[in-house]
């Protein structure tokens, strides 16, 4: 899968090729969002969906959302596994306090933190890109749902650095 396809990654493979090739690219001057909404990319950041779920438009019963949830959650586990395998072990970031910041949460957690309540985070090392020595990003993994109603999420970030608490 590339970072322009149009539906989340089928496997725990693609996911983690589709994570690989988004550290990869640079953050761009302005917000970009890819039409079929898997990608969303600004300053500082890169913000993919790796999984969805079904919506509950129609059928919210535990017997639907149940399933639902646990199918993300073991991907979600899978996913961790073999980032803290990379890595180490992820710290844990709460995203509530972005929420009462008193103004705009800086991105990708101004979007995170209304779908989350914390997320794993590995802290990459700097790196070399084109040549250029590179700042060092995190990587942020978590489930997020926006409404009830909506799908549940796996969810990547990618971010600066100094988006992070310290």
């Amino acid at each position: 899968m590339t970072p322009d396809s149009t539906t989340p990654p089928a496997s725990t493979g693609a996911r983690l090729a589709l994570i690989d090739s988004v550290l990869a690219l640079p953050f761009p001057a302005g917000e970009e969002s890819e039409d079929s909404g898997v990608r969303s990319s600004g300053p500082g950041h890169h913000l993919l969906i790796l999984r969805a779920s079904q919506d509950f438009w129609d059928d919210r019963s535990p017997d639907l959302v149940e399933p639902a949830e646990q199918e993300i959650e073991a991907e979600f586990s899978a996913v961790a596994t073999a980032l803290t395998e990379r890595w180490g072990e992820p710290d844990t970031v709460d995203l509530w306090p972005y929420l009462d910041m008193g103004g705009p949460a800086p991105e990708p957690m101004g979007q995170l933190c209304n779908l989350a309540g914390s997320m794993q985070v590995w802290r990459l090392p700097p790196g070399e890109r084109d040549g250029e020595r590179q700042g060092g990003r995190w990587l942020g993994l978590t489930v997020g749902q926006a409404d009830p109603e909506f799908p549940i999420w796996l969810l990547a970030a990618v971010g600066d650095t100094a988006t992070l608490p310290a």
